[in-house]
């Protein structure tokens, strides 16, 4: 049963994000990422099995199909100049991500003054897997993860074109 204060997210994703963060280790990572409605999931990818999280959900079934899910990752582009400048991507329109990715190294599980925030922030430490993850708000209060075995629909973003926000 999900509330409204639980955080969702695509194993996919959380996957994805996880192996970033263990490609840059010992650097640290931080990467926008947005959201699905969950009624336009494809529930077809099931893997069932939980994760160490506390949150699992087979499919999403259960979810309001209105509900936002994470599902997708706008990679850092820090060979930019204006990113090198104010430290962020600033090619992404604020309304195209609901969330930020981080990865501490060092090993604190929670939302640091150096974060860049956004409504959730999802931290990982090492060693990288399902266990070392959390959601938070922006305020750094800890929120229920859940990891859906879903997938967002195929080109979701193909219509986005990064130059509209400059």
């Amino acid at each position: 049963m999900s509330t409204d204060t639980d955080v969702h997210v695509t194993r996919g994703l959380l996957d994805a994000l996880l192996e970033l963060a263990a490609a840059e280790d010992p650097e640290a990572v931080s990467a926008a990422i947005a959201v699905t409605p969950a009624g336009d999931l494809d529930r077809s990818v099931s893997e069932g099995s939980p994760d160490g999280n506390g949150g699992f959900d087979a499919d999403g079934a259960d979810l309001d199909p209105a509900t936002p899910v994470f599902t997708d990752l706008f990679l850092p582009q820090q060979r930019r100049s204006v990113n090198a400048v104010f430290g962020m991507d600033v090619t992404i329109p604020p309304r195209q991500t609901q969330g930020r990715f981080v990865s501490h190294p060092l090993g604190q599980l929670e939302v640091t003054k150096e974060d860049d925030l956004h409504e959730v922030v999802l931290v990982a430490v090492p060693p990288w897997d399902g266990d070392a993850v959390a959601a938070f708000d922006r305020r750094g209060n800890r929120r229920r993860l859940v990891v859906l075995d879903a997938a967002p629909p195929v080109g979701q973003l193909e219509d986005f074109d990064e130059t509209q926000s400059m």
